[in-house]
């Protein structure tokens, strides 16, 4: 490693230590982080805009190297972290810790790190001759909805340039991901009608329905597992769901008012997102509505659903997966099962790779932590992107 090499990487872990300073849990505001990132940017005279979402308490950051004209690549980061509440940590999860080569903090690995290597190669950046611009796109909301590039996405080809490749840094210890799962989430509450237990005929027991409803889901669960993946890429070979709380009812001896369970489905690329919902409302119209309302006329069911994220279908030859195995040094590429906002960029017809420093078993850890050699790796993948649109 050069003298020069070695100097980007300390610079990196310290600017990396500066971000993970900032509490971004995704509940709370990420503006104090957009005000230091926007600093460091204008120090460095780097052209940018701020986009705010509706609320005004959140903002992305769009910054410009090099020409300001379509065909350039995107390097998207996201500055929220998952919240540290009931985890123990064996330090403060808000200061980088350091044991032999593994920095510790929360964002270390997800995904913080890569924001820290795409802002301290700007000045590599600027000292190239850019035939295209590099932009660094730093949104928010990515652990609850991918929604934070969805408006700074909006305006590529307006009053942005439009990229030819986007790469999300989520880790993936520097391999390129070209697919993933979808995710979307709901809210199902049953709403039954209260009576006393000894006498069910007089109401309607919403906890019956629900686990009604959350056993077909289960059997739903077995069927797509008996499916697979008929691509043989992702681990687990099969689209999933999975149903993670469930409350519903007052007391033992008191048919169930309602009941409410939260849900999440996760498809294979090309897997209709809604098709878990779709099965959950015919089932439920089919056959638990009409035993409900035996004896409560007014007994419901409603589902809202809370997130919806698209899916990374692979595209071979794509510009960005062509461009990310070059810069990579590799020949093939992977799937991953998490859902990043990669499909949001594809989505809207720019390509669109994953490939960024840490392993996603250490993401959403206590203690998490990224090895200081994939920071390195990372800083060499820009630094070839450098060399390669110069």
């Amino acid at each position: 490693m050069s003298a020069a090499t070695d100097d980007r990487l300390s610079r990196t872990i310290d600017l990396m230590a500066r971000l993970i300073a900032f509490d971004t849990e995704s509940s709370k505001s990420n503006l104090p982080i957009v005000a230091f990132i926007e600093d460091y940017l204008r120090e460095r005279g780097v052209a940018h805009v701020t986009v705010p979402n509706k609320a005004g308490d959140k903002a992305a950051v769009f910054a410009t190297i090099g020409p300001m004209r379509d065909g350039g690549i995107v390097l998207s980061g996201h500055t929220d972290v998952v919240p540290v509440v009931g985890q123990t940590w064996t330090s403060d999860p808000f200061t980088v810790r350091r044991e032999g080569k593994r920095l510790f903090g929360r964002g270390t690995c997800d995904m913080k790190g890569f924001d820290a290597c795409c802002l301290a190669m700007i000045e590599e950046f600027q000292a190239a001759d850019l035939k295209v611009p590099v932009h660094i796109l730093l949104s928010y909301d990515e652990e609850t909805t991918c929604l934070g590039p969805v408006d700074t996405i909006a305006r590529f080809g307006a009053d942005l340039p439009r990229p030819r490749a986007v790469i999300v840094g989520e880790p993936t210890q520097m391999k390129v991901a070209d697919a993933h799962k979808s995710i979307a989430t709901f809210v199902t509450t049953v709403y039954g009608h209260e009576a006393h237990s000894s006498k069910p005929y007089l109401g309607a027991n919403a906890i019956e329905g629900a686990a009604m409803l959350v056993t077909d889901l289960y059997r739903m669960a077995d069927e797509l597992a008996e499916e697979g993946d008929p691509s043989g890429r992702f681990e687990p070979a099969f689209s999933s769901l999975s149903v993670g709380t469930i409350n519903g009812g007052t007391a033992r001896n008191i048919l169930a008012k309602s009941c409410t369970f939260l849900w999440e489905f996760r498809g294979l690329p090309g897997v209709a997102q809604n098709r878990a919902l779709r099965r959950l409302e015919d089932y439920a119209a089919a056959t638990v509505l009409p035993r409900l309302r035996r004896y409560a006329p007014d007994a419901r069911i409603e589902t809202v659903t809370e997130v919806e994220v698209p899916g990374l279908a692979a595209e071979p030859g794509s510009v960005a997966e062509t461009l990310a195995l070059k810069l990579s040094k590799s020949n093939r590429t992977i799937a991953v099962p998490y859902a990043t906002e990669a499909g949001r960029f594809q989505t809207a017809g720019v390509p669109t790779v994953v490939c960024g420093p840490g392993s996603i078993d250490q993401a959403h850890q206590p203690d998490e932590f990224v090895e200081e050699s994939e920071l390195a790796a990372c800083l060499g993948f820009l630094r070839a992107l450098t060399a390669e649109i110069s």
